[in-house]
């Protein structure tokens, strides 16, 4: 994904505002507008889905966590791809990808079904994020850049705010696969304006050979890596608590599990890939990983931000809907005004962070952003109750989303103001990669915690309620492996059980975001070793 480009079309084209140019600007914000709004509107119909289809924890985590998992492992391949054979044609491959696998998801039967929709709309995203910035790097020059890179933010800003309102509104009411539906003719849309309006452009000095190798290796290691955290609760840590199956691989149950195997396998395709990258790249051949920008303490530093911004932002967005559904019976739309004023703070602190950054630093406007985080996430934890309800939380989330749009703002200027321009392309392609495995590890890791401590919560309140200690282990992990929703069908039993699995529900939020708010201040440590000093003065990348 690099940003030294050849536009195929005249200069009068890309070197004047026209008409043409900018409309086609909008086009393509609101093509990534799609991708990004679809990782949220999920978050939000999700109780919906784990209901209508029977899904377990872990199933809810993957349809969330897979899509997160593809478009970090496919990322800077098709950037590249896009670079290579044109970025117009990658743009509207993407598209068509995308639409596709969301009408595949609007039409899913069962749970495999939906998480290899979600697969594949992953490969779709990393064809069109890409794909998108390259060209409005290619089409745009100097001032234009900034205001087009304006309209981009402010678009995709307005949709990441809009979107869980729309598909709240479509669960709601007409049921939670025309969440999905939608896609398909805001993607046709989009599809033609593309065709119309959007210049194909290509870099003639990208080689058309990717790096195989490393694309495999990144994306078993994530895979491996993801799949023991989300299922370790599921089949055992160490001993196999249950038999597992994926297509032709049958695992039994007792012995070994298969979570310590696979977690091991990740680590060493990861150790395999760095090894892998460091021969290719001493050889003069394309890599996906450039090591060597991680000798670049602010771009080390900044990606490790990055990473862990994702990690508390999409583990809280999976464990808050499930609360407030399962405890509260919150409708989709509900949970989405619920949740809005985390995206408002996230789109005016977005738009008052660069003026700001200009008086503090960029460093301290991250920091003063990932404190609030930090903050708001504890709050969360001390207040949540079994009768909060999103109303109440409305205040912290609006100070979570002010902090992340603060960091946000300033991360990729951190991170890419030391990488020298001839590696700009690859060091912000690596910057999205990081955000796109903190959100998959993020999901894995708090989901766990949510999990594990629905799990011990509800065991202990039944315990303390009477009940036979069997009978009691047989509820809670109904309802641990149910996500939670077991807890509805709960209130036409026994008062004491649905007493018990709301204060379960509870607990389980506040340990997910007490995890959430030390992962955060790990990130927000990293931060305070960055660099203070101005920014270097030169057009900075968009990326």
């Amino acid at each position: 994904m690099t940003l030294r480009s050849a536009p195929l079309l005249p200069a009068s084209a890309t070197g004047s505002p026209g008409r043409r140019r900018w409309l086609g600007m909008v086009v393509i914000s609101l093509g990534v507008s799609l991708i990004i709004v679809d990782a949220t509107i999920v978050n939000v119909m999700l109780p919906r889905v784990v209901g209508e289809l029977r899904l377990t924890t872990t199933g809810a985590e993957w349809i969330t966590s897979i899509y997160s998992l593809v478009f970090a492992a496919l990322l800077i391949p098709f950037g590249r791809a896009g670079d290579a054979y044109g970025r117009r044609r990658m743009l509207v491959l993407g598209t068509v990808v995308f639409v596709a696998a969301s009408l595949l998801a609007a039409r899913s039967g069962s749970g495999a079904e939906l998480v290899a929709s979600r697969l594949v709309q992953g490969v779709g995203a990393s064809m069109i994020l890409p794909a998108a910035l390259s060209t409005v790097t290619a089409v745009f020059t100097g001032r234009d850049r900034a205001v087009a890179f304006g309209i981009w933010g402010s678009l995709i800003g307005g949709m990441a705010a809009l979107g869980p309102l729309l598909g709240g509104w479509l669960a709601t009411s007409y049921g939670w696969r025309w969440a999905f539906g939608v896609n398909v003719p805001l993607g046709a849309a989009i599809v033609a304006g593309t065709l119309l309006l959007v210049p194909e452009t290509r870099d003639p000095a990208v080689r058309r050979v990717g790096d195989w190798p490393g694309t495999v290796l990144s994306t078993a290691g994530l895979a491996g890596v993801v799949f023991a955290l989300i299922e370790g609760q599921r089949y055992g840590w160490w001993s196999a608590t249950r038999p597992f199956s994926a297509g032709p691989v049958h695992w039994p149950g007792g012995g070994i599990s298969p979570i310590p195997v696979a977690l091991a396998g990740g680590v060493l395709a990861l150790v395999a890939l760095v090894a892998v990258e460091r021969a290719r790249a001493a050889a003069g051949r394309p890599v996906v990983l450039d090591l060597s920008l991680f000798r670049i303490p602010d771009f080390r530093r900044g990606n490790a931000a990055a990473s862990l911004i994702s990690v508390g932002e999409l583990g809280l967005m999976f464990v808050l809907p499930l609360f407030l559904q399962d405890v509260h019976g919150n409708s989709p739309l509900q949970v989405s005004v619920a949740i809005l004023p985390l995206a408002v703070g996230t789109f005016v602190a977005g738009g008052l962070s660069a003026r700001l950054s200009r008086r503090l630093g960029a460093a301290r406007m991250l920091q003063a952003g990932m404190a609030l985080e930090v903050a708001a996430a504890a709050l969360i934890g001390l207040t949540t109750r079994a009768d909060t309800t999103g109303f109440q939380l409305a205040p912290w989330m609006l100070v979570y989303g002010i902090g992340l749009g603060l960091t946000t703002g300033q991360l990729t200027r951190i991170v890419l103001r030391d990488v020298p321009s001839a590696s700009a392309g690859l060091a912000s392609g690596t910057q999205s990669t990081a955000r796109q495995v903190g959100s998959a590890l993020g999901i894995a890791l708090i989901g766990a915690v949510f999990a594990v401590g629905l799990s011990h919560a509800m065991t202990a309140r039944l315990r303390d309620a009477g009940l036979p200690a069997g009978q009691g282990a047989a509820y809670a992990e109904r309802l641990r492996d149910s996500a939670g929703t077991f807890a509805r069908d709960l209130r036409h039993e026994d008062p004491r059980l649905s007493r018990a699995a709301d204060e379960s529900l509870a607990v389980a939020t506040d340990r997910a975001a007490f995890a959430t708010a030390g992962l955060l201040a790990v990130g927000l440590l990293l931060t305070l070793r960055l660099r203070r000093g101005a920014d270097p003065d030169r057009e900075e990348s968009p990326a």
